[in-house]
């Protein structure tokens, strides 16, 4: 019997998460009280079932976002989730197929991009997507770190404050749309997505544990950061040991940025900071007087991005330099691939298809993997995954599409 895809009903939500739980090695029990926690969520006409004989064996999801690109635009973007094929289905098309609908969806609606985050490295670049913004964690000895254990507070007449859930949920979605209009790879968060991190939503399978808020208040008395955290306060032969993970750390400015951290690294009885996920180019490790003291110990590819409409996607974002690219895209996929020609320039810039010669060939793939500043032609040239055309080409799209803070994406979808 074939395997039918289609979107899923109410009465069939319980099987699609039991399908959820087991790709991704949870306990396949699913009670009424996670589907009731989840269902407000959904968006049924953008949840992907996968059924063989009645089971669902299949999971694909996707849900309406924006993403903040250089320049400080915000476009539209489908943002894929809950992807996943059980183990006994396996190697049969099923992924290729939800996502085929779900990209040509999202293109008939006019996105802009896609967006995932990848369990594994090697999955997505078959569709399409390229990896657009990594993320780094370090854990940093504070003891070694070099700042003053000390430290009382900014003694730039601004403050830090502790708060809680309630807090969070009222001050930060301002403070992230501030960011959002300003650091590319942000992506939008709705009410749920606080109401989630801050408690107040929970989904009976996992489990959660309260952390701590703080505040950055300016001299004025504007929020211009916050940090949520919990703590280990583990002891050993009377000797504390205790760690603090960061959850989340934003900031709009660097006072607020360097506030935060150094609260963070004063705590009383604390060892060691794990950071989260900080973008590569992050400031907390020159922000030391000692940067040895942090420790990378994970530095991984983070969002990913495919590029579904070339000309609005290149001409949302800012250019720093002038300079003109006729760029050949290849998309097997038959989505957005064709030939373009790129005008760009700090005023703005035009992008359309094009019949003249081309000056660069890639992938979309690669071409995504580039969007947010990232990545480098010319890095990529030398891999072999991108064809000049014409000698300095290369060199020319690294001036047009690098920037100078690289992109971050906090949010794990």
């Amino acid at each position: 019997m074939s395997i039918e895809i289609r979107t899923i009903h109410d009465s069939e939500i319980s099987d699609w998460l039991r399908a959820i739980f087991t790709g991704f090695l949870r306990p396949p029990v699913v009670s009424e009280e996670e589907v009731a926690a989840r269902r407000p969520g959904m968006d049924l006409d953008r949840v992907q079932g996968a059924f063989d004989r009645g089971r669902c064996v299949g999971t694909f999801r996707s849900f309406e976002q924006r993403l903040t690109v250089p320049g400080g635009a915000r476009v539209a973007a489908d943002a894929i989730s809950g992807v996943t094929v059980s183990p006994t289905h396996r190697r049969r098309g099923l992924l290729s197929r939800m996502m085929a609908r779900d990209l040509a969806a999202a293109k008939e609606r006019g996105d802009v991009v896609a967006t995932l985050i990848a369990a594994e490295y090697p999955i997505y670049g078959r569709f399409g997507f390229g990896p657009s913004a990594w993320g780094t964690e370090w854990q940093v000895e504070t003891a070694r770190a070099g700042l003053d254990p000390r430290w009382a507070g900014p003694d730039d007449g601004g403050r830090v404050d502790l708060g809680d859930g309630a807090d969070y949920r009222a001050l930060g979605p301002e403070l992230h749309e501030r960011l959002a209009g300003e650091r590319a790879g942000l992506v939008s968060r709705d009410k749920r997505w606080w109401q989630r991190a801050s408690g107040e939503l929970r989904f009976p399978v996992e489990e959660w544990k309260e952390p701590y808020y703080i505040f950055h208040r300016s001299p004025e008395g504007r929020v211009d950061g916050v940090a949520a955290y919990s703590a280990d306060g583990h002891w050993e032969a009377k000797q504390p040991q205790g760690t603090i993970t960061v959850r989340e750390l934003l900031a709009a400015t660097p006072e607020a940025e360097r506030a935060l951290w150094h609260f963070l690294f004063s705590v009383d009885w604390v060892l060691s900071v794990r950071t989260g996920h900080r973008a590569p180019d992050d400031v907390l490790p020159l922000l030391l007087p000692d940067p040895r003291a942090a420790r990378v110990v994970s530095h991984a590819d983070l969002l990913w991005t495919r590029l579904l409409d070339v000309p609005r996607a290149l001409e949302a974002r800012t250019y720093p330099v002038s300079g003109s690219l006729v760029i050949e895209v290849q998309d097997p996929a038959g989505l957005a691939g064709g030939r373009y020609r790129l005008d760009a320039s700090p005023e703005g810039a035009s992008c359309a298809p094009t019949t003249a010669s081309a000056d660069l060939s890639l992938s979309m793939g690669d071409l995504s993997a580039l969007y947010l500043g990232d990545e480098s032609p010319v890095r990529l040239l030398a891999l072999g995954r991108v064809v000049e055309h014409r000698t300095g080409a290369a060199a020319l799209a690294d001036a047009l599409l690098r920037t100078p803070r690289k992109p971050w994406c906090p949010d794990i979808f």
